[in-house]
């Protein structure tokens, strides 16, 4: 699949996937900051921005999806940043291609399963939200605020909700349009749910070894103690760096201490 990106900089490239609903554009301001170091790409992963939309969504398809974008654009190996959900499917990535990965960065996200665990922050959040948009008749609303006004019956903060509303395009006849794939996300949410390791089902010593660092909102739930546990069972050279005062949008709510951080470990 041909990808969408942004590119900014010059130098060692560097590529920085967005999390489930976002696109390039979110993190165009961190890249812009790491383009004075580095060859910085900003990619839309499939079916989110303006990269194309596909029936399926899966980290085999996100992994292999971004293994093709490195081949098309002749980069051998990469400096990569995931979050959330790209933060799962750069590390699949590097389970499955380590001779492409110099240092990996997977953001406020964690690489065990919780498909089974209906009450975990990330599903109970993803699930409101999926419902929510689900609920807007995106033919008959006629602007931004009157789609912002409907997600405010099940979607309180207004970060969120701008988050969300990013997403709403115009289209040539002056309708509006979702630019991710609402249904086909809908319907792979337990895929995106899936985790990367699983626990007493993946051997350790199996798990290819190369620079790997994880980034957690100090406030964020979406690694929990235990996780970081099995993080240091499965991954025993990897380092875990806490950002304190931030939530799950790391990046956004801590920009100058996650500047630190990534800048230190690249």
């Amino acid at each position: 699949m041909k990808l969408f990106f942004r590119h900014l900089g010059s130098g060692e490239p560097l590529i920085i996937l967005h999390g489930l609903y976002g696109s390039s554009d979110n993190w165009h301001s961190m890249g812009r900051e790491l383009s004075a170091e580095y060859s910085v790409y900003l990619v839309d992963q499939r079916n989110h921005g303006n990269s194309p939309h596909s029936s399926n969504h899966n980290y085999d398809l996100l992994s292999d999806d971004l293994q093709e974008f490195m081949k098309e654009h002749n980069l051998d190996s990469a400096y990569i940043i995931g979050h959330s959900m790209g933060g799962r499917a750069v590390l699949h990535f590097g389970l499955k291609y380590p001779e492409r990965v110099r240092k990996l960065i997977v953001v406020d996200i964690s690489p065990m399963g919780n498909e089974f665990r209906q009450n975990a922050p990330e599903i109970v959040v993803h699930n409101r939200i999926i419902g929510a948009l689900q609920q807007i008749d995106i033919n008959l609303i006629t602007s931004r605020d009157e789609a912002d006004k409907l997600l405010q019956q099940s979607i309180a903060l207004s970060s969120i909700r701008q988050f969300l509303l990013k997403n709403l395009k115009r289209t040539p006849e002056g309708k509006f349009r979702w630019a991710f794939n609402l249904k086909t996300l809908s319907e792979k949410l337990p895929d995106i749910f899936t985790g990367i390791i699983r626990e007493n089902e993946t051997n350790p010593e199996s798990i290819p070894q190369f620079p790997l660092l994880f980034i957690k909102g100090a406030l964020s739930g979406y690694i929990r103690p235990e996780d970081e546990a099995s993080i240091r069972k499965y991954f025993p050279w990897s380092e875990i760096t806490i950002i304190p005062g931030a939530g799950h949008w790391v990046h956004a709510e801590q920009p100058a201490a996650f500047l630190k951080a990534v800048r230190e470990f690249l």
